[in-house]
């Protein structure tokens, strides 16, 4: 649906009418994404995109045109990809899309809501089709580590908890409603959920799957925490929670695990958290099971090696997935119902702002040649090989 109502693109929906069977053909299981951030610039100018409601009977007809197209061809249906993530693009840039009188600091959560009612609907539309596979929605984040035993830091880091894991989990896999410091600062300006729609979200996924590349330590704005709650345009507020990769002075500095490419400073190997995750997850929402929907590294400066095989040989890729996936299984063993895993990338792709200056395949394409050869990285064999080396027959 090009315009994101109305007309519906026949052509499109035949392309992966061809891509689910051939799947089917070769023995894989489809997973369809109704929405990775690919929103329709129309509704956007119409009504300013998933800041209004408006968009929440839209996205349900696009989920049913779907759903009914494909149907139980598809394994698994993801409503939202990281809405936490798209959310947090608002505000967009001035004067390309329609204004809109939300304040700046409102936006990503007036985006929060439409994507709860959006997603909630899509899901129980979902089960009235009787989809037989799970449908969900993917949310992202990870293990976060108070970066000193101080009370502030254990304050802010709970505070992060909630602006982020917590804004969609809580809601989803708890009482259909915001955690308490983030609906502390919602109540002053959004609406409060009927409770008929907390019904509807609550319960609304049938796994919890978590986009989970690494961790981070959490700290206190270096003026406190009040301090920061009270200066309402400041760059930490409203969360007032401070990230930091890197242990505290009195630690050492070091960095919380080895570093990614530049254009992933976010990311490290930082899988000695995966575990304590896991379980967080778990504890927190009790969730029937969990998926690692997406996990995966950037090898740094892959773009700039001009011989095959020292991009073929990733180390740094491979000692991530090894010790990842048996990370995962010390959860398991303790208890954790961790039910699969998705690696991010298949192939070498377009990494968003970064272009393909960043590479996260476990195949690597050959973008200057007009077929596209792909070849195997050695990290695609050693995260197949620690689910042989683990697998219980």
């Amino acid at each position: 649906m090009p315009y994101g109502r109305g007309l519906i693109n026949e052509q499109a929906l035949a392309h992966y009418d061809d891509v689910i069977n051939t799947c089917l053909q070769y023995n894989v299981t489809p997973a369809v994404t109704l929405f990775h951030w690919d929103l329709p610039l129309y509704l956007q100018n119409l009504y300013g995109g998933w800041l209004s409601e408006d968009i929440v009977p839209d996205f349900l007809e696009y989920a049913r045109v779907v759903f009914s197209r494909y149907g139980n061809r598809v394994g698994y249906w993801a409503t939202l990809n990281e809405p936490i993530v798209f959310c947090n693009d608002y505000p967009l840039p001035e004067h390309y899309f329609k204004s809109t009188s939300i304040p700046p600091k409102h936006q990503p959560f007036y985006c929060g809501q439409s994507a709860l009612l959006a997603h909630s609907q899509a899901y129980r539309l979902g089960k009235a089709m009787n989809l037989t596979g799970p449908i969900f929605f993917k949310t992202n984040g990870g293990y976060k580590i108070p970066l000193t035993n101080s009370s502030e830091d254990a304050l802010a880091t709970q505070r992060a908890w909630d602006f982020n894991e917590g804004w969609f989990a809580n809601p989803v896999f708890i009482d259909g409603d915001y955690p308490p410091y983030l609906k502390n600062y919602t109540s002053a300006f959004l609406r409060n959920f009927t409770e008929e729609e907390r019904a509807a979200i609550k319960g609304s996924s049938d796994v919890f799957a978590i986009d989970a590349y690494t961790s981070n330590f959490e700290m206190a704005p270096d003026e406190g925490i009040e301090t920061c709650l009270a200066n309402t345009t400041g760059a930490l507020y409203p969360s007032c929670a401070n990230g930091s990769y890197t242990y505290s002075a009195a630690d050492g500095g070091w960095n919380i695990g080895y570093a990614a490419d530049p254009g992933s400073p976010w990311l490290h190997i930082a899988t000695d958290w995966v575990p304590q995750y896991m379980h967080y997850i778990y504890d927190t929402w009790k969730p029937s099971s969990i998926v690692v929907s997406e996990f995966g590294f950037s090898v740094p400066f892959e773009s700039m090696k001009t011989i095959r095989a020292d991009v073929l040989t990733d180390l740094p890729r491979r000692i991530y997935f090894r010790q990842y996936m048996e990370a995962l299984l010390i959860a398991i063993s303790e208890g954790v119902p961790i039910a699969g895993t998705l690696a991010w990338s298949l192939i070498d792709n377009l990494e968003w702002n970064e272009g393909y200056t960043t590479k996260f395949g476990l195949q690597y394409v050959n973008f200057s040649s007009p077929n596209l050869e792909r070849s195997y990285k050695a990290s695609f064999f050693e995260y197949v090989n620690v689910v042989n080396e683990y697998l219980q027959k």
